[in-house]
């Protein structure tokens, strides 16, 4: 009996063991997650449907543009068609977030305006937090449009005018400098509209030795809506693009990667969330996608960035 105890535990232990070098990291790092947006027995998602991630083979630095913009700002069309003709000429490399606040959060080219013609709240609590922490500190700015290509230090500042970003652009492909990489992994459940995502950073530059910071947001690619003209006249089929809808787990400044995140040299990190309805109301998760970047808590530069579609 104690041999067949002792033969059984072994076995136990060999398909124990062969399961955690399949699937190593929900043990750890699953826990905080809303497993109820799982249409499903979580067990099933933990065995089947949570990501193992293969070398990365990614060799380019990508880059975020940072537009903070506003509904009723006049020169804010205009940046937002630079910032929209940069990602059209690096599709894979450069990707825009147009965040509407100012710098002191919801200035009056981000107030709703129903009675003058703009209805829409594009704001949001963590867009609001960035910009009123940047309105203050670190160089700051001083309006709309303003913006910052990966938060890259150009003459002692971070943000810089429309008139800057190509050529901040431009330099930043050329030199290429990977400092750190990031892949992902995102299931989307229609059923709950809920979505799990799963991002795994690798530091490669091993004189970083800043502390480093990930954010994950939620981006609505385009919206029709009301917008003030650079000729002051009011447009009320103007596509908004790249609209900032928020960061997952209402962090503005997300979250600090420690050795609790780390396994085998690989920081991994893991959300769940529902997706929200469009600004207008209506629900189109193919019109939803999710920008992920880590960031120096030192200096603010951001390393990389990568977007992921949730369809």
């Amino acid at each position: 009996m104690k041999r067949f105890l002792g033969i059984l535990f072994l076995a136990l232990l060999f398909f124990s063991s062969c399961d955690h070098v399949k699937n190593p990291y929900p043990p750890s790092t699953g826990s905080d997650l809303d497993t109820s947006l799982y249409p499903g027995n979580w067990s099933n998602y933990l065995a089947n449907e949570w990501p193992t991630f293969t070398q990365n083979t990614n060799l380019n630095r990508n880059l975020l543009v940072e537009d903070f913009t506003g509904h009723k700002c006049i020169y804010c069309p205009a940046a937002a068609d630079l910032a929209h003709a940069l990602h059209v000429a690096n599709p894979a490399r450069v990707f825009p977030l147009s965040i509407h606040a100012g710098p002191t959060g919801i200035g009056d080219f981000q107030v709703v305006d129903a009675a003058g013609g703009y209805p829409t709240d594009f704001t949001n609590t963590d867009g609001i937090a960035i910009a009123q922490y940047f309105g203050a500190n670190d160089g700051g700015f001083i309006g709309n449009p303003r913006g910052t290509i990966s938060r890259i230090n150009n003459g002692g500042v971070l943000f810089q005018s429309p008139g800057a970003w190509t050529g901040m652009v431009t330099n930043a492909l050329s030199q290429n400098i990977l400092k750190v990489n990031m892949q992902s992994a995102l299931n989307y459940y229609p059923s709950t509209k809920g979505a799990f995502l799963h991002v795994e950073i690798e530091k490669l530059d091993p004189n970083l030795n800043n502390e480093l910071a990930v954010v994950a947001c939620i981006v609505e690619d385009s919206l029709i809506g009301d917008q003030k003209m650079s000729d002051n006249s009011h447009n009320p089929n103007y596509i908004h693009r790249d609209i900032h809808r928020g960061n997952l787990n209402h962090t503005p400044f997300g979250k600090t990667l420690t050795n609790a995140e780390l396994t085998n040299g690989k920081y991994y990190v893991n959300y769940s969330f529902v997706v929200p309805n469009q600004l207008d109301g209506n629900f189109n998760a193919a019109n939803m996608h999710v920008l992920v970047y880590v960031y120096d808590k030192s200096t603010w530069e951001i390393y990389q960035v990568i977007e992921h579609a949730l369809q």
